[in-house]
């Protein structure tokens, strides 16, 4: 399998990852957890689990997901507050809702709402 490298700052160390992954979601899909009650707007994609030990530590064993699938970064909210989520792609589900999601960082990453996701601002793109 062909493979790449990339530094994390999560991780504080260069990851190894395939060059292609089956990312089940894009960039501005509206995504909800599994498991818990928050939903969010994908904002970067991870190929691999590319955080530090601790986090991946601190995740009950039971609950612990596998680190070779991709990793999303979202922009979550719940009943209660807004903020950055990382959740593995077994733990994301398609927003039912299909609402927009009240984060305040959304304006700087993302303009307009339609069909369920929302574009990235221009000049953001990888």
């Amino acid at each position: 399998m062909d493979r790449a490298s990339f530094f994390s700052p999560q991780a504080g160390r260069v990851i190894e990852a395939p060059r292609q992954t089956d990312a089940r979601f894009g960039i501005g899909d509206v995504v909800r957890h599994r498991l818990f009650d928050f939903r969010g707007v994908v904002f970067d994609i991870d190929p691999v689990f590319a955080n530090s030990e601790e986090w991946y530590e601190a995740i009950p064993e039971t609950l612990r997901p596998r680190r070779n699938q991709p990793f999303y970064h979202l922009l979550a909210e719940n009943g209660e507050a807004s903020y950055v989520a990382y959740v593995s792609q077994q733990n994301l589900v398609a927003d039912s809702e299909g609402g927009p999601i009240e984060h305040p960082s959304l304006p700087q990453l993302f303009k307009g709402f339609a069909n369920g996701r929302y574009r990235l601002r221009d000049g953001l793109t990888h």
